[in-house]
């Protein structure tokens, strides 16, 4: 989850570190810290707790000078959040930086401390330095003491080392955790994510697992962690850094929030068009024996992915008959899953670098499964190892909490289910153009829903010093319920639950009370009167009810304190114009709360640990 950067060239490091940091600080914000090798050729170091602009302070009143650099932004694993924790770590001439987790620490801490290394942390990061500097001392070139050293280290980690030993070169390394080279002119940078460098090089390498990188200002050289040379085009990168900004909004989640429309536009662009009965992905997502191949679906994800893809099953098993299961990626690979070559995954994740996931693929994988990845990252580590990929084409998402990612990620698998369908014989060119038709109306209606933000606000001013929050819905929108309680409970630390409305009078039912706001979800769909049922019994126990519907009716406005209508759409394309709203009231209810909306304590963008 941590932000790393790494830079070598003419200019000065230090402010191209920083700046870069201000665009990782989404990916941890519990420390912050920079090495440079100054021109005496010694390593200077910074280091602060808290956010960013800690560190900033600190490295106005006492700058550091150097062409070559490293930095970083801390989301805590091994080691409270605190200076003596924050990297850069050093031992001896040499620093690291580190994004992951070492699974052998405690092994690997007994056999340096013996040799009398003295580590002053509690990170594991520490002792990656002290391993690179004990091959340095035994006369080691940097980038083989690297190598020796990732292979002593079992777990997930990209580093970047940088050296007094070897001043004008950066070694970086990764096993599953995000890595990227991005190429300048007459210079280089390493970042964990692609806007660290945007604004400075388009022209990037994404290292593959087990690869290391050496990186001078003049060039880079890869190789693998066996010292196989590795040869690889650069990829340039299309989209502004103008994405990655927050284009005059207060928080990258509202701005993101704007973006939905075009989120969607430009996710369905290419693959289904008005008045067209098919649906056409940029390349065939099925295994070699096409849709007769496929015998069950399992679709694997985390957190919000996890909840899209519960939407997805709904969408995929009504479309295509076949049977969908969903499971946590991080459960799925401890049990014994009933996987084999007839087994189609989908692996959903966001930042296509899901620690959970990328090892539930591999046991996919391992049993002979066929393997689409849906994520909005292109050659991301799970894009790069699954079969086939699936792209949302959302753009960057910056926020730690999801927005436009989670809806484009519904779309995808709606196109998906259509198109199996179709594949299948059980849709014609009629019938599914009959059902893609209001997908091009939702760009428009989610536009409505966000007109509709001074009213969402009204209802989150008398709701946001509530203690708890109960979410519920029926069908395929029993996920939303689950969306909603995340996205409040996330950005906002209010305790909230979702549930499927026909198990509230299995338990959730005794919290109910007059302070206890119940948000509903009631489309008018064949389920509204189950739902209206249940909506009543909140109103007999008093419960303060804020009821989400496409339909206002009486028996709503007599048992709902508050009513957020939305535009009707069908009923497979309700959870998406369902969600926008949830996701404003959990904005508007965060920002009265006076809440860190971008970034929430405690979560960061990509876990890239298990």
């Amino acid at each position: 989850m941590c932000g790393i950067v790494g830079y070598v060239g003419s200019a000065e490091a230090c402010p191209i570190l920083l700046g870069a940091l201000g665009r990782l600080e989404y990916r941890g914000y519990d420390s912050a810290g920079i090495a440079t090798l100054a021109a005496s050729g010694k390593l200077e170091i910074r280091r602060a707790p808290g956010k960013l602009e800690n560190l900033r302070a600190l490295v106005a009143s006492s700058p550091l000078a150097g062409h070559i650099g490293i930095g970083h932004t801390r989301w805590a694993t091994h080691g409270r959040p605190s200076e003596e924790n924050a990297h850069p770590h050093k031992a001896g001439p040499v620093a690291v930086i580190h994004n992951g987790i070492v699974e052998n620490f405690i092994e690997l801490r007994a056999d340096l401390v013996g040799p009398g290394h003295k580590l002053s942390s509690e990170t594991d990061t520490e002792l990656i330095a002290h391993l690179v500097e004990e091959h340095v001392r035994k006369g080691a070139r940097l980038v083989d003491a690297v190598r020796e050293t990732v292979r002593e280290l079992r777990g997930s980690f990209s580093i970047v080392v940088l050296s007094e030993t070897e001043p004008g070169k950066l070694v970086a390394a990764k096993t599953a955790t995000p890595l990227v080279v991005g190429l300048g002119k007459h210079e280089n940078f390493v970042a964990s994510d692609i806007p660290a460098i945007l604004e400075h090089t388009r022209e990037t390498i994404v290292l593959d697992d087990r690869e290391i990188a050496e990186v001078s200002a003049e060039g880079v050289s890869i190789t693998n962690f066996d010292g196989e040379i590795v040869t690889r085009k650069p990829r340039r990168i299309e989209w502004d850094a103008a994405a990655a900004t927050k284009g005059g909004f207060k928080h990258f989640v509202r701005k993101e929030l704007n973006e939905q429309p075009q989120a969607w536009i430009d996710t369905l662009a290419g693959r289904a068009a008005p008045g067209a009965g098919t649906v056409r992905f940029e390349a065939d997502l099925l295994p070699k024996g096409g849709p007769a191949a496929v015998g069950r679906i399992v679709i694997l994800g985390m957190g919000a992915s996890w909840i899209t893809s519960l939407i997805g099953k709904y969408m995929i098993e009504e479309l295509t008959g076949i049977p969908v299961e969903v499971d946590y990626s991080s459960e799925f690979r401890y049990r014994t899953p009933a996987i084999d070559a007839r087994t189609l995954i989908i692996a959903v994740s966001q930042s296509g670098e899901t620690a959970d996931t990328l090892a539930a693929m591999d046991e996919g994988l391992r049993r002979g499964a066929h393997i689409i990845a849906l994520t909005n990252t292109v050659d991301s580590s799970v894009a790069r190892k699954a079969h086939a990929q699936m792209y949302t084409r959302c753009g960057p998402e910056i926020s730690v909490t999801t927005t436009k990612c989670f809806l484009t990620q519904i779309e995808s698998f709606f196109l998906f289910g259509v198109q199996l369908a179709t594949q299948l014989g059980r849709l014609g060119e009629a019938q599914a153009e009959e059902i893609l038709r209001p997908a091009f109306a939702i760009p428009a209606q989610i536009q409505t829903v966000l007109d509709a933000e001074g009213h969402i606000e009204k209802i989150a001013r008398k709701y946001y010093t509530a203690r708890d929050f109960l979410y519920l819905g029926r069908g395929i929108n029993y996920p939303v319920a689950l969306e909603g309680a995340l996205k409040l409970k996330e950005i906002s630390y209010i305790h909230a639950e979702g549930y499927c409305a026909g198990e509230m009078k299995h338990g959730p039912i005794a919290l109910i009370d007059e302070n206890m706001p119940v948000v509903v979800l009631a489309p008018s769909d064949q389920l509204f009167e189950k739902t209206l049922s249940n909506l009543k019994e909140v109103e007999s126990r008093n419960g303060r009810i804020i009821a989400v519907t496409d339909r206002v009716r009486d028996e709503l406005t007599k048992a709902a304190a508050d009513i957020i209508e939305v535009p009707a759409t069908s009923r497979l394309l309700t959870p998406v114009l369902l969600t926008v709203p949830l996701q404003l009231l959990a904005y508007h209810i965060a920002s009265l709360r006076g809440t860190d909306i971008d970034q929430p304590r405690n979560l960061a963008k990509a876990v890239t640990v298990e």
